[in-house]
């Protein structure tokens, strides 16, 4: 086959490059060093012009924002106080309307028509109505004059029973729902007790692993037990109170009930006992914070009269030191404290605090209940909570003590009197 056509034809194909018309880069038209470093100062200067406008859109949108939120504060401000306005109003309507008529309140008549008072018992309940516990636990009543509570006491709820009178001789919010934090302990020693025999107190108990957790995971205050330890339930008694302890509440638990689940239908079941279901009801056994574990000032009031009235938990909340059980864990074992006591009982409280309980969360402020006695030997039972710190709390309950119970000095002058005549 004959190659020569294929390769005229290739030839004759090619293109012809012509000469290129664009003159060659030479040295003399690169860029200066001025010149770019002006084209660098006038891009720097376009990035800054573009950052300014952007600050002042900024600031501009947040300007708007705030009078925004300024005129919606104001709109709701004023519908808020044209509705209380309004709420005022119609209590003064009401108010009017009740007077015009002579009242809510029916008032007796005689067959002449003129008004009749109302029986003195009547008048007696309606001036001093009655806190009731069943049993007999504490049915203490307001008193007809309540005292005014010191203005060092800056606890939000107080309630100071005079148990010799069977008197609430001063309160504030007493009947209030309240969080009472650790307080909750002295129902659950006063429940574990009455399920405990004098035997039962020898018995082991092993902390386990579900008990160190719980108290971990929830920052609980503890005594000190060791994943399994074995310890005296008696010495779960004292762990529950001195330090309170959340690992010996839940071992103390677990042992009465076999958890704390079925322990707290006890302690419910206990202020049902009590007459205090309807203001109180508890959701675990240490005092941790939940929306359904609450009580008032006065419930927490009864619960202490209950445990002082039962010797053995009586006992443990007037312990102010104790030395736990040795063990393999702890071979000195564990020396508790009450500190609410050991602070408090060097204090003028015009008498002595006996036994008490301290508690602390944050929706609870530092609070503490109480059970003391003055220099006559009559007894009292401080509840307060929603105090600034621990301390505070210590010298609420100083105060509350010397200002409604008989000193030493005024029992000596009384009997010096008595002498005289």
């Amino acid at each position: 086959m004959d190659n020569s056509i294929d390769v005229i034809n290739v030839v004759s194909m090619k293109r012809t490059v012509q000469p290129s018309s664009v003159e060659p880069i030479t040295w003399e038209d690169e860029e200066t060093d001025e010149e770019y470093q002006a084209r660098r100062a006038a891009r720097r200067r376009r990035i800054e012009e573009r950052r300014r406008k952007q600050r002042k859109a900024m600031i501009y949108r947040r300007i708007v924002a705030v009078f925004v939120f300024l005129l919606f504060a104001g709109i709701v401000a004023l519908s808020v106080k044209s509705m209380h306005k309004s709420g005022e109003e119609e209590v003064a309507n009401v108010a009017d309307l009740e007077e015009a008529e002579g009242g809510i309140e029916m008032i007796r008549v005689d067959a002449e028509g003129n008004p009749i008072d109302p029986p003195e018992e009547e008048v007696q309940e309606a001036q001093d109505p009655v806190m009731a516990a069943p049993g007999g636990v504490l049915t203490a009543q307001l008193s007809a004059t309540p005292q005014a509570i010191p203005g060092e006491v800056v606890s939000s709820y107080v309630c100071f029973v005079d148990l010799a009178h069977n008197e609430v001789i001063a309160n504030r919010e007493m009947n209030a729902r309240m969080v009472p934090a650790s307080m909750t302990k002295v129902l659950t020693l006063l429940v574990a007790t009455e399920h405990l025999t004098e035997a039962n107190l020898s018995d082991e108990v092993t902390i386990t692993i579900d008990i160190t957790d719980y108290t971990y995971s929830n920052d609980c205050s503890v005594v000190g037990f060791a994943q399994d330890e074995t310890v005296p339930v008696k010495d779960l008694l004292y762990g529950t109170i001195l330090p309170s302890g959340a690992d010996a509440a839940l071992a103390l638990a677990n042992y009465v009930a076999g958890d704390q689940e079925h322990f707290v239908e006890l302690m419910n079941q206990k202020l049902a006992e009590l007459g205090l279901n309807d203001t109180a009801h508890f959701t675990n056994c240490i005092g941790t914070y939940n929306d359904n574990h609450y009580c008032t000032a006065y419930d927490m009031a009864v619960i202490m009269k209950a445990a002082m009235d039962n010797p053995l938990c009586r006992e443990v909340l007037s312990t102010h030191v104790y030395t736990t059980t040795a063990t393999e864990q702890h071979p000195e074992g564990i020396t508790i404290s009450n500190w609410f006591l050991r602070r408090i009982e060097d204090k003028d409280c015009g008498g002595t605090v006996v036994g008490g309980k301290t508690g602390y969360v944050v929706q609870s402020g530092s609070c503490a209940v109480s059970f003391g006695t003055d220099g006559n030997g009559a007894e009292y039972i401080c509840v307060t909570g929603g105090s600034t710190s621990s301390w505070r709390c210590i010298y609420d309950h100083v105060a509350l003590y010397k200002a409604y119970t008989v000193g030493a000095a005024d029992t000596e002058a009384t009997e010096a009197q008595e002498t005289a005549e």
